[in-house]
C-alpha cells in the first residue's frame, strides 16, 4: 500500500472515531442507550468504521511492500 494512502486512512480513521465518540455522547444516543441498552447504530457504525480505517492505515504505514 502507498504511503499516501496509508496516511489518508489513518486520518479518515482518526476523524471518523471522534465523530463516533461524539456521536455516543449525544442526546439522541443517550436515550437509545436507556431504551435498548446500547448506543445508536450511527454511533456503533462510525466507531467501526474508524478503528478499521486506522488499523488499516497503520498497518499499510508499517508493512510496506517493497518492489
Amino acid at each position: 500500500m502507498s504511503k499516501p494512502l496509508s496516511i489518508a486512512l489513518l486520518v479518515i480513521g482518526i476523524i471518523l472515531l471522534v465523530f463516533g465518540y461524539n456521536a455516543s455522547q449525544s442526546v439522541s444516543s443517550n436515550i437509545s442507550e436507556t431504551v435498548q441498552g446500547a448506543p445508536s447504530n450511527k454511533a456503533i457504525w462510525l466507531i467501526t468504521t474508524g478503528v478499521i480505517a486506522t488499523l488499516v492505515g497503520i498497518l499499510g504505514l508499517v508493512y510496506r511492500r517493497r518492489p
